[in-house]
């Protein structure tokens, strides 16, 4: 069993017909742990009505909450989702919330020191309380998943190099690796060439890129491995990216193959787009079973 940490935003993904729980920290650790890994979420909710379904959730998932912070002064996040017509979401993010102001803490500290890997995004450095926690659990992590997710405005291009010049793994869209690219100065048009143009900037050996429906492309120890994707039935695409990057480190943690890894990974993420919201209850027969299609 694996130990992983995840670090960021938690939160109520609020569609025009109902509400589900999410953030991709929360997504991520969610995944994980239904794979029967050990996680631990640090984070902050309000105390307020929106707060207690997340701890309580998180509980019932076996999540460990011990450093999910309860603030008085600032509400639980709440993020207003608008799905197009092929299910793509954006996203509406409200500032300041209680995950924009997590603090440093011991117990974080020696928590993110004994886990295998430590999770973190863009969106949790966008207010200063919470990336400066973020940087003090960077500097004992031993190894470090980088999941890029930018969220207009709330990133800028100085922030996300400083956190992938930390990172030993990165994991991006394909818009993101395009977008990131040209900040950078890439002057290719190409994924691959981007993907190595970040690679040789970052000096990060284990890069991945998601690309929706078409799949995703894994550099892994100087190698590149494919997956073009599963052809499903797409409700909504909220959480699927999450819980793809979950069953991949999941995988490459435990030293899966990489190929296999990445067709793991691929299939949990179709299975979620098919479903509504973040964190479908998806079993392990169930992942198998659709591969083997």
């Amino acid at each position: 069993m694996n130990k992983f940490v995840s670090f960021g935003e938690v939160l109520w993904d609020v569609f025009p017909t109902f509400k589900k729980i999410g953030g991709a920290p929360l997504n991520v650790a969610s995944r994980l742990q239904s794979f029967s890994n050990q996680v631990a979420l640090i984070s902050a909710i309000g105390n307020d009505k929106l707060g207690k379904p997340i701890l309580d959730y998180l509980q019932k998932q076996n999540i460990n909450t011990s450093n999910v912070q309860v603030l008085d002064d600032f509400d639980t996040g709440k993020v207003a989702v608008t799905l197009n017509k092929k299910g793509v979401a954006s996203y509406e993010i409200q500032h300041p919330k209680a995950w924009d102001k997590i603090k440093p803490t011991l117990a974080a500290l020696a928590l993110v020191k004994e886990a295998n890997a430590f999770v973190f995004g863009t969106l949790a450095a966008r207010d200063q309380v919470s990336k400066n926690t973020l940087h003090q659990l960077l500097q004992v992590a031993s190894y470090k998943i980088f999941d890029v997710n930018i969220r207009k405005p709330f990133y800028d291009i100085n922030t996300v190099l400083d956190l992938m010049l930390k990172a030993d793994f990165i994991k991006f869209n394909d818009e993101e690796l395009y977008e990131i690219g040209a900040d950078l100065g890439s002057p290719y048009h190409n994924l691959e060439q981007n993907l190595h143009f970040i690679a040789s900037k970052t000096k990060v050996k284990t890069i991945c890129v998601t690309k929706g429906e078409h799949g995703a492309v894994l550099l892994f120890e100087g190698s590149l491995y494919y997956n073009s994707g599963f052809l499903v039935k797409v409700k909504d695409t909220v959480g699927s990216g999450d819980s793809f990057l979950a069953a991949l480190i999941h995988k490459l943690i435990a030293k899966e193959e990489p190929q296999k890894a990445l067709n793991f990974a691929c299939a949990v993420g179709a299975l979620v787009a098919k479903n509504d919201g973040a964190n479908p209850i998806i079993t392990e027969k169930e992942i198998s079973e659709f591969l083997q299609d």
